[in-house]
């Protein structure tokens, strides 16, 4: 098992280059399955994520080639409207290939899926959406059973805001006969970002970026080439990491446009922030300010930058407060944390963090996608070595994190056992 090893108290100075975001590229890929035709995608990250579903795509019959961060995918040769456990179990964002699969071909069997143990993140807003537009649903056996001779349009409001439920029932109203309205549908750039890829494939959708997405059905869809937005939350660890061990970082291939909570934030750090069109510059010469946010969903404060912000806070002057308002079992990073020397409390959904002069490495275990990510960053700031482990958690979203931070100056290289 993999574990990576990280020697602190480095500055880091140069240029990073931003990957193709994880959460607009799941989706994306999963809308391969709308048509027969050829769809191009560039910019698609190399994540085990990625992997995971292109395996689950394949084995249902799609046609994939790969050439590093291009693909091509055709769904003329679907043969099998099944997505099994062994390849589900691993990824909460497998049950993306429901709606498309529903739509498209009338049925579909998808396991229940699995994913980060981060807290309750139900399926059933998917389903009632499904239910509201035709579809006979039952789970048996772990398996979400969906049949439906013809999704028929028709106003679906969400219990919540689920950016899932919102790709899914998206994907799923673009084939269906007639008018779909999505009321309380996510706003994330992500969500956007597969809007204007079914856009370009034929669909009818009025109201991307808005919390309202109104699609009128149309009977078949076709190829489109499309170029995956960049990864806003590997953009913001990245600010994070400099902002905490200090130096001078150019992001490149990065949106400033879509990150400007988390950029104020870093602001009011202290971090010296200058943007361009594709590029984000950081500069920290100082010890961090501490910082208090609530997480909550776009565009408010990403609960997918709670945890690295949270390391930031640690060495921090200052006291801050952290609120988690998305995931109930979000704060899992936080005894490893205070096993480097961090002054954290829990008292229900918020972390009292108080900032201490220096943290110390030490062994630490990884425990969700980006704990993972919080743990690196704190391994960078901290005295002496750092051994992270579990970083298979790491992999799941993050293209090479030890290679693009080497390059900028960190000492960090993975290490096998």
């Amino acid at each position: 098992m993999d574990k990576l090893l990280i020697t602190g108290g480095k500055r880091l100075s140069g240029d990073i280059s931003i990957s193709g975001a994880k959460n607009a590229a799941l989706p994306i890929l999963c809308a391969g399955l709308l048509t027969g035709d050829t769809v191009h995608l560039s910019n698609v990250p190399l994540l085990q994520d990625v992997a995971t579903i292109l395996k689950i795509l394949r084995q249902i019959g799609l046609r994939v080639e790969q050439d590093g961060d291009r693909i091509a995918m055709n769904g003329g040769a679907i043969d099998k409207l099944e997505a099994p456990y062994e390849l589900v179990r691993t990824m909460r964002a497998s049950i993306l290939v429901l709606g498309p699969l529903l739509a498209r071909f009338g049925e579909a069997k998808v396991s229940l899926p699995g994913g980060c143990a981060i807290g309750s993140r139900p399926v059933d807003q998917h389903i009632k959406g499904l239910q509201a537009m035709g579809a006979e649903v039952h789970i048996e056996a772990g398996y979400i059973h969906a049949k439906a001779k013809k999704l028929k349009g028709t106003r679906i409001v969400t219990d919540m805001i689920t950016v899932t439920g919102t790709e899914n029932l998206l994907m799923a109203a673009t084939l269906a006969e007639g008018e779909t309205i999505l009321e309380n549908a996510a706003r994330e750039p992500e969500v956007t970002d597969l809007a204007n890829l079914l856009v370009a494939m034929g669909a009818k959708i009025t109201g991307i970026g808005t919390d309202r997405l109104v699609i009128q059905g149309v009977d078949a869809l076709h190829g489109a080439s499309h170029k995956v937005i960049a990864d806003r939350i590997e953009t913001g660890t990245f600010l994070c990491a400099v902002a905490a061990s200090g130096g001078d970082v150019t992001l490149t291939n990065a949106r400033s446009d879509i990150l400007d909570v988390a950029l104020d934030k870093l602001r009011e750090a202290g971090a010296v922030i200058t943007t361009g069109a594709d590029w984000i510059r950081v500069q920290m010469a100082a010890r961090p300010k501490a910082v208090s946010f609530r997480t909550t969903e776009y565009p408010g404060f990403p609960t997918d930058m709670q945890a690295q912000f949270m390391a930031l806070n640690c060495i921090a002057e200052g006291g801050s407060r952290v609120t988690e308002t998305i995931f109930e079992n979000r704060f899992m990073h936080v005894q490893e944390l205070n096993r480097l020397g961090a002054a954290i409390d829990i008292d229900g959904h918020t972390a009292i963090v108080q900032g201490v002069e220096r943290l110390v490495g030490a062994p630490v275990m990884a425990t969700d996608l980006r704990a993972s990510a919080s743990l690196v960053i704190a391994g960078l700031a901290a005295q002496g070595e750092t051994l992270v482990d579990r970083i298979y958690h790491l992999d799941r979203g993050y293209d090479r994190m030890e290679v693009k931070l080497s390059g900028v100056g960190a000492d960090i290289r993975r290490v096998k056992q």
